[in-house]
């Protein structure tokens, strides 16, 4: 009996994906838990292997809209069948003589056919420099939320800017020892996810969203990073930062890093999330106004650290400065509460001690 091959659930919202790669061929052999499809939906990449050994018969070619559950191949139990062999003459009967074919009558001279010309038409202008492909899923989910976002929330943007001279300079005294110990590197993220924490603890609106008609606000702390991919932007999610300590978020964005580049972070990695950080500056951003991830109510915009003439005490002096932009739903949030966030995470920046002794 054969084994059919269905579409796996991969999460409670998600109904449908697109067969994006078979991995085996029609007729091929497969073994059990050898990787058959990936399957790809609107937030995550999904691998199906095979519950069973045997030839692989496909029902539906990769490229297509399949639904959870669908049958998309059968496994026949068995090998794939081995090419056949001719069979062997019986010495006791002497092989069959064939008699030469009659010769056939001299065909008559066929007609001599002009052949037509072809035309070749030449694609010209915008056309000839240009591609068409269908956007993946998570394409489509990326540009779905973000005109959602722009459609629904009244978005405003704040700025500062704050001088990174005492995190790097701490970073740099505690680099070495603290590799050592967790087997990770003190990054700048710990640092701006440890001030978000601090900001919204308090600021409290600012970790609130709209229902409905009701207003929810979030005691949890799971901050969401966006990271850029291959296939787009995903923003998985780091819980409970309020209680884990800078080695064990270090050690998180770095699996999540590890997870990304393989294509392996699921839907569990990208649920929930009260709050995102974007980090333009990976990029060399200087300055951006980062849209909303729904129903967030805010987003941190960090950017590229540059020298910068600043005056201190009356003096001008160059200092690493990085501008900050804090994208908010002004339906939430005031513009009193906004500032006063976005100065809150700058004093945190600019006073790093606070975060380690948690004043």
């Amino acid at each position: 009996m054969n084994i059919e091959v269905k579409i796996p659930a991969v999460g409670e919202s998600i109904t449908s994906g697109v067969l994006s790669i078979w991995h085996k061929k029609e007729g091929d052999s497969v073994s059990r838990d050898e990787l058959l499809f990936t399957l790809e939906t609107d937030k995550v990449s999904q691998e199906v292997m095979a519950a069973d050994s045997g030839v692989l018969h496909i029902k539906v070619p990769e490229g297509q809209e399949v639904k959870i559950g669908q049958v998309v191949a059968e496994i026949a139990p068995g090998q794939a069948a081995a090419p056949s062999k001719a069979a062997a003459p019986d010495p006791a009967k002497p092989a069959p003589v064939e008699k030469a074919p009659a010769p056939s009558p001299a065909p008559a001279p066929a007609a001599i056919v002009a052949a037509k010309p072809t035309t070749v038409v030449s694609a010209s202008g915008d056309e000839a420099r240009t591609t068409r492909k269908k956007l993946s899923p998570l394409r489509r989910k990326i540009a779905t939320q973000l005109v959602m976002a722009q459609q629904t929330a009244a978005i405003l943007t704040t700025f500062n800017e704050c001088d990174m001279s005492a995190v790097m300079a701490l970073r740099k005294e505690l680099q070495e020892e603290f590799t050592k110990k967790h087997g990770v590197k003190l990054g700048f993220m710990s640092f701006f996810i440890k001030a978000v924490v601090d900001a919204l603890q308090a600021i409290p609106s600012i970790n609130s969203r709209i229902d409905g008609d009701d207003l929810v606000t979030s005691s949890a702390y799971d901050i969401g990073v966006a990271v850029g991919t291959e296939r787009g932007l995903i923003v998985p999610v780091v819980r409970d930062c309020d209680r884990l300590s800078f080695a064990d978020i270090e050690s998180r964005l770095a699996g999540y890093a590890t997870k990304a580049r393989e294509g392996k972070i699921s839907l569990d990695d990208l649920k929930g999330g009260v709050f995102t950080i974007s980090n333009g500056g990976t990029y060399g951003s200087l300055l951006s106004t980062p849209i909303l991830n729904p129903p967030q109510s805010g987003i941190l915009g960090m950017h590229k650290i540059q020298e910068r003439p600043v005056v201190i005490k009356g003096q001008v002096v160059a200092r690493p400065m990085m501008y900050l932009a804090l994208s908010y739903d002004h339906r939430v949030v005031d513009g009193k509460e906004a500032v006063t966030f976005l100065v809150r995470v700058k004093d945190c920046i600019e006073n790093p001690a606070r975060l380690l002794l948690g004043a």
